[in-house]
């Protein structure tokens, strides 16, 4: 993967490997593994050594990766990326089969800021996980169909014809949720029995009966793909936020050589419903793992976490908004991030947003160590602005934080789009936040 294009194909393959934040780590998982880093698991005691190079995953959708330096933490500090695995979308009910008119409907919750209509007539397959029971107890499998299952259907413009003049106003109990299937009496539908056979086809054969819970998200079924005439855009669901962690996975895994220093990535669940978690960004995870590395380090000090987050330095990589052509004037004047421009420095004076004027000059400069150019973003002041897991680290661990983002389209759509080029910029300027001296 040399080249800015390689790089985008690259992201495809990553986001068509992630129907759901399960299987973003999961992928994750598959190419740590192949450079030849080990999993940690919270309930063992660690041993880790100069050099080591670890994950740890809590809950099956977060998931932190450590390349260890040689010199302790506490004396260097850590390099750390966060993004989040989590995209709003649709989300299965626990009893999900809904039968009326004579046909059957998924009963769904919407997930995170979803921008309802775009989920309209799309062919939607589902993806998580479910939960069974085996000879060892309880356990997780990963399950995925990639088949057009489900649609929501639009009402015909015949029956409402006002929609284009006075807009689409979607209720989403009553109106968001999927058709499924006929209610006949021959082969009726029965969704444990759909599940097992969802996992029979990636594991163990198994039946309804051993089919006790479910963790599972619609999402589009066609794949991720290029598009303009160039092919300088990539069409993707769920690219926010998977752009940023296959950004901070492959800057990890390409990073120059910076031996003394300990660096990594963090990857959490439920950013899109506020973070509140035990896995999520406000939970204990980033500061149990960071913790016990310290603890565990070769020759540790009794402070070594404050000390070593005095020290540090932490990347928040969350998608911004790119000028939108047709509706520029929702952009602030004076900042209006373009595709294709570079990585985005995201900035809020009210907290929204971590960054401060120390995060803008480091960021930027190691996007001018890597060439490749950077942009600021800033909303209007007479809008809201969004927020993301850059301010809940900071005020969790009292590090140094810069929020950032590839400029994107489309953002919570069910189908999004960003510029092909800032991908390799991104993965670059990450890099050098790894590796830099700055």
């Amino acid at each position: 993967m040399n080249s800015g294009t390689d790089l985008a194909d690259d992201l495809i393959s990553f986001v068509n490997a992630a129907p759901s934040p399960w299987h973003a780590v999961q992928e994750t998982v598959r190419r740590l593994d192949a450079h030849g880093y080990r999993q940690l698991h919270e309930g063992d005691t660690w041993s880790v050594c100069k050099g080591d190079r670890v994950y740890v995953v809590r809950g099956g959708a977060t998931i932190a990766a450590l390349e260890l330096g040689d010199s302790p933490p506490d004396v260097t500090g850590f390099r750390l990326v966060g993004a989040h695995t989590d995209s709003p979308n649709l989300r299965l009910k626990p009893n999900a089969t809904v039968k009326r008119h004579g046909q059957i409907q998924v009963a769904v919750e919407v997930y995170g800021g979803v921008l309802l209509h775009t989920w309209l007539d799309r062919d939607l397959g589902l993806a998580g996980r479910v939960w069974v029971r085996t000879p060892s107890g309880i356990e997780a499998r990963l399950a995925r169909c990639d088949e057009p299952m489900m649609r929501v259907p639009s009402l015909a413009i015949h029956l409402n014809r006002q929609v284009n003049t006075d807009g689409l106003v979607l209720n989403p109990q009553t109106q968001m949720v999927p058709l499924l299937a006929l209610d006949q009496p021959a082969g009726a539908f029965e969704l444990n029995r759909f599940l097992a056979d969802a996992v029979r086809r990636e594991h163990e054969s198994l039946t309804s009966a051993e089919v006790l819970a479910h963790d599972l998200c619609a999402f589009e079924v066609v794949p991720a793909a290029r598009g303009g005439t160039a092919r300088e855009f990539v069409f993707a669901g769920r690219l926010d936020n998977l752009a940023s962690c296959h950004a901070g996975v492959v800057a990890l895994l390409r990073a120059a050589p910076a031996p003394h220093r300990t660096r990594g990535v963090f990857l959490f669940d439920h950013e899109e419903c506020g973070s509140q978690s035990a896995q999520g960004a406000q939970g204990s995870f980033l500061r149990d793992v960071l913790g016990r590395i310290c603890e565990a380090f070769p020759g540790a000090s009794k402070d070594a976490l404050p000390r070593a987050m005095h020290r540090s330095f932490f990347v928040s990589a969350d998608m911004a908004h790119a000028l939108h052509p047709n509706f520029s004037d929702k952009h602030e004047p004076g900042h209006q991030p373009m595709l294709g421009g570079g990585p985005v420095v995201k900035s809020n004076v009210n907290q929204r947003y971590g960054t401060d004027g120390e995060g803008q000059a480091r960021f930027e400069a190691w996007c001018g160590e890597a060439g490749v150019p950077s942009q600021r973003f800033v909303t209007r002041t007479d809008l809201g602005c969004g927020s993301t897991i850059g301010p809940i680290t900071a005020a969790n661990l009292g590090i140094r934080v810069v929020d950032v983002g590839s400029p994107m389209l489309s953002m919570h759509s069910c189908r999004e789009m960003c510029g092909a080029a800032d991908v390799a910029s991104m993965v670059a300027a990450l890099g050098r936040s790894f590796s830099s001296e700055v």
